[in-house]
Parts: C-alpha cells; structure tokens; sequence
C-alpha cells in the first residue's frame, strides 16, 4: 500500500520547505500554510481586494535568485511569527501584524541578496483570502511519487534530492510515473478526498540544490531529453475534508 512519506509547507513563496507532521485539509481550500506569504521584488501588482495570478517574476523565488535557498524558513501559526535563519546571517523573527517587524525582515533579505534584486523587497499575504502565491493556481495541493524521483535519479545517473520539487505531499509505493496519467481520479489521502487535476510542468526552481542555493542540475531539459516531457508530480484539489499525517495511506 502506499503511504504519505512527508508533509511540507512553503510559508513564503520560493523560499525554503517547512516539515509537518499531520495537517487538516478543508474541501475547496489550499494545503494549510503553504505559499501563504511572499516576497515582492518591486510592485507585483497584487491587490488583496481583487487577489489575482502573479507571476512568480515578482517576486524573489528560486528561479530567478538561486540563493535563497540559503534562506531557512518557518512560520508559528499560533504566534504568527516568521523565522528566517541564513549562514553568516543573525537569525531573524518576525511578527507578521507588526509593520516595524515586516521591515526588519524586508531589510534582512536586502542585505542578504544584494545586487541580485531590483526592490524595493516587500512581505506580502494572502491570509483571509482564497488565494495563494502559486504558480499554478489548480495547484491546491501538490504531490510528489517518490518512486518517479528514484527513477529520474537511475537515468540521470545524479542523486536528485525531492525537495527540489518544492510538494506538499510526497508518496511512496506507487509505480513510477503513474501520477502523469492521473488526472480526473479520485485519491484518498488519509481521512481527506481529493481529485487529481494535471501533472505538475517543472521549471528552473528544480535546477537549484536546496542547502547550497546554487544551480548545479539542468532538470527540466533533462526531464524532456530522457522522457518527453517536463513533468514531475501531481496538482489535486481537495473535495472532502480530513486530516492527514505522515504515515497515512494513499488509495489508488
């Protein structure tokens, strides 16, 4: 049978992975926590009357600046505090409602990307809305078949770390690939129901190690030289609520 291997959040779009260990999926909502903030380099456009698509040129993701995946990042829910810790960088808090606090955090990511940004840098939310910072906006939940992972690895002939694809729940024991002919299927993810919707199309985030934040594997070229296509994983929507923790099965 399969099983969930791992839950992640991505508190602030492009920035490093979160590990949880259970979460609650709501029907019709986003996974909890995932992309909920972001990082504008310079005005994005977002209005959060009208909350909208914004392409992730925006803001500082890691497709167009590799090294914050230097940037480790995790938020408090119950203290509403943002963590970021970075090398040869003092550790930060931030108290997401505090405006003083938000540009502390905005002055510390300046300091740290330097030249490589446009600015000015600006945290930005989508807490309270029906919206988050995705690339896809079917991307509800993202899923990751770490079997297709290990099967990448073998052709590649190069260890390919999984949180290069930046999902929200990887997957072990299915069939590698069996998620690109997914689409429209129903998935029960612990107690939660969920639809799968598209395989996930990777772009140049995957090319970044995620410790060292440096480009060191063209995957997305690799992906289509070695199978056709620039997949890997899986977009699902949630349909029935349920918790969900790490170990719980995966049916199909």
């Amino acid at each position: 049978m399969a099983v969930v291997s791992a839950l992640w959040r991505h508190p602030i779009k492009g920035f490093t992975a979160q590990p949880l260990d259970r979460v609650d999926l709501a029907a019709g909502g986003w996974f909890p926590g995932d992309r909920l903030f972001a990082v504008e380099d310079g005005p994005s456009g977002f209005d959060p009357a009208a909350p909208a698509f914004v392409s992730k040129t925006r803001f500082t993701v890691l497709a167009r600046l590799p090294q914050v995946a230097r940037v480790v990042a995790r938020f408090e829910d119950a203290a509403r505090t943002l963590h970021l810790a970075a090398p040869d960088r003092p550790d930060l808090t931030c108290a997401v409602d505090d405006p003083g606090d938000r540009a502390r955090l905005e002055a510390w990511l300046t300091d740290l990307l330097g030249e490589d940004v446009t600015g000015p840098l600006r945290l930005i939310s989508a807490e309270g809305l029906d919206h988050r910072f995705m690339d896809d906006m079917a991307g509800r939940v993202s899923i990751l078949n770490l079997a297709s992972v290990r099967d990448l690895e073998t052709r590649l002939g190069a260890p390919v770390d999984p949180r290069r694809f930046r999902a929200n729940v990887w997957v072990e024991g299915w069939p590698a690939w069996i998620e690109n002919d997914a689409a429209g299927q129903t998935l029960s993810l612990g107690a939660a129901r969920l639809t799968a919707v598209k395989p996930i199309v990777r772009c140049a985030a995957t090319h970044v190690h995620p410790d060292r934040g440096e480009r060191d594997l063209d995957l997305v070229p690799e992906l289509f030289r070695l199978y056709g296509h620039r997949w890997c994983g899986l977009y699902a929507r949630i349909d029935a609520d349920g918790p969900l923790a790490v170990g719980d099965p995966v049916q199909p």
